[in-house]
């Protein structure tokens, strides 16, 4: 039983037994950037076109819908864009902490379609550019905050990429010559979180992965991670510290009109000179997250077998005679682009008033039980890593109560019956939501040991990415419909575990997703004309 045991119990006892350091206090005007800063080194700025593509199709998938060719400048411009580029200013009243701040520029909070745990977002994207595509080949850095790209390392990097996924990579990995690189910078999210911020990281890697797996559908595209490879070889390339950034995962393009098939040629590995400037004059580094580290590194080019994932997925739910059904799931046909401009948390503006409809719970649920993170992340024989509970608060038809959602059968079946918000409101650390007020609150689980017990210690960075992405999800299908969604990390874990009767299964809960209609007319700013 490797560390990530040990961890993953303590995530899951923290609601009543704090993570050291217990008596941390973030030093907020000593945080670091929300984004990488390379001085002195040239952007070069990117399309923003494309987007049009519909949500549904990603967020339901469907076998019958067409597959385009491949990547084009445009198309990956937009979809960096459309996921982690900057694209509005949040000024909207609401009920987090941070409201008196954020008309200071300052403390603005600037909004992405990819959620991110606590607005911190630390991934970096890295495009390694092959000799096929439109640019110049090298290793270009995506600038959030200016949508363009900052070449920081000239030449063809790409065989070198290829040969740290190994050869025994998935076919896509291995005929391409086009990269995305996510690394992962740990003080961006551990200076709030500290030792809980490996895991904040995880759903961050999640969330992002979504995005793109779900924008890639809506345009006839599908991508997928490489999460196991030479960690050790790609972080030399970047010029980074694995301890203080390290890469996460490895999103292979197929782009249009490039060779079938790539030689793996051998070449002396490349490293980028250009760093990044750190704003934070004190950087703590936290042993936990760095043992977390160290033991996701460990074997990381040691590749599972496939399908052994298999033996993390959850079962089915018994039968019973008292289940709800549900109407079949259906999306509207909204750009996806609209989807992810619109995406917000509600924080504290549900109103109980509209309740949610059992259609639009079932489009929800079924967006969210779909959801993988793809490539190396699933489980080989159909299986989902994740099973959905609901706590209903007011749905029209469907009594108050908790249930398990049956994605087989489309249905619910009862679990604990009965008013369930002042069990929610109790068990939730924050007061930016009044969960009573919600229709209902999703929680997703994942069988986080069996994971670990499958493929080992590096599976963390999988179970909780998994639950980032069904999150991501859940905030695009509430979107797509209109509907008001919320993700939150802060909760008493182990109460939802007694409460669901999950002793024994080995279920963990990572995340509580109320859902509902918002008060009408709330007070905001409309920054696109201002």
């Amino acid at each position: 039983m490797g560390y990530a045991h040990e961890y993953a119990d303590a995530v899951l006892h923290r609601g009543r037994v704090p993570m050291e350091p217990a008596d941390f206090v973030p030093d907020w005007p000593d945080a670091p950037r929300k984004g990488r800063f390379y001085p002195g080194v040239e952007p070069y700025a990117l399309p923003d076109g494309g987007g049009t593509g519909s949500a549904a199709a990603g967020l339901l998938p469907a076998p019958d819908r067409p597959t385009g060719a491949g990547f084009t400048l445009p198309l990956l411009a937009a979809m960096l864009k459309d996921s982690y580029g900057l694209t509005g200013r949040r000024l909207g009243v609401q009920a987090n902490s941070d409201l008196p701040g954020l008309p200071l520029y300052p403390h603005a909070n600037w909004s992405r379609g990819t959620a991110g745990g606590g607005g911190l977002y630390p991934v970096a994207v890295h495009w390694a550019a092959g000799p096929s595509g439109p640019l110049t080949p090298g290793l270009h850095h995506y600038d959030v905050h200016r949508h363009a790209v900052q070449r920081v390392l000239t030449g063809d990097v790409t065989a070198p990429v290829r040969d740290a996924l190994g050869p025994d990579a998935p076919a896509p990995a291995r005929e391409t010559d086009h990269y995305l690189l996510l690394s992962v910078k740990y003080w961006q999210t551990a200076f709030k979180y500290n030792s809980f911020g490996f895991h904040v990281v995880c759903t961050d890697v999640g969330t992002l992965v979504q995005t793109w797996r779900v924008w890639a559908a809506a345009h006839g595209l599908a991508v997928g991670p490489v999460l196991w490879f030479d960690e050790a070889r790609l972080n030399r390339l970047l010029g980074t510290a694995g301890e203080e950034e390290t890469v996460f995962a490895v999103v292979p393009l197929a782009w249009d009109g490039a060779p079938a098939a790539v030689e793996t040629a051998a070449a002396p590995d490349p490293a980028v000179r250009h760093r990044d400037l750190e704003r934070s004059r004190t950087v703590i580094g936290f042993p936990t997250v760095r043992a977390m580290h160290a033991a996701t590194l460990a074997g990381a080019a040691r590749r599972p077998a496939p399908g052994a994932l298999g033996a993390a997925a959850v079962g089915p739910l018994p039968e019973g005679p008292d289940r709800v059904a549900l109407p079949a799931p259906v999306l509207p046909e909204v750009p996806v682009r609209r989807v992810l401009r619109e995406r917000r948390s509600s924080f504290g503006r549900f109103d109980a008033s509209r309740p949610v409809t059992p259609g639009e719970l079932s489009a929800v649920l079924a967006a969210c039980a779909a959801t993988s993170l793809g490539g190396e992340a699933g489980t080989g024989g159909g299986g989902s890593l994740v099973r959905l509970y609901v706590f209903v608060n007011h749905v029209e038809g469907i009594e108050p109560g908790a249930y398990a959602y049956d994605p087989d059968a489309g249905g619910l079946l009862p679990v604990v019956p009965g008013p369930q918000g002042d069990f929610l409101q109790a068990n939730y650390f924050l007061a930016n939501y009044n969960l009573e007020q919600a229709g209902a609150v999703l929680v997703p689980t994942v069988r986080t040991a069996a994971v670990l017990d499958a493929v080992g210690d590096r599976g963390y960075r999988i179970a909780v990415g998994t639950a980032g992405a069904v999150a991501q999800t859940f905030y695009l299908a509430a979107s797509a419909l209109g509907v008001g969604a919320g993700v939150a990390l802060g909760f008493d874990n182990v109460s939802f575990v007694e409460r669901l009767g999950l002793a024994g299964t080995e279920e963990a809960p990572l995340l509580i997703m109320p859902l509902g209609h918002e008060r009408p007319r709330p007070a905001d700013f409309r920054h696109e004309i201002a």
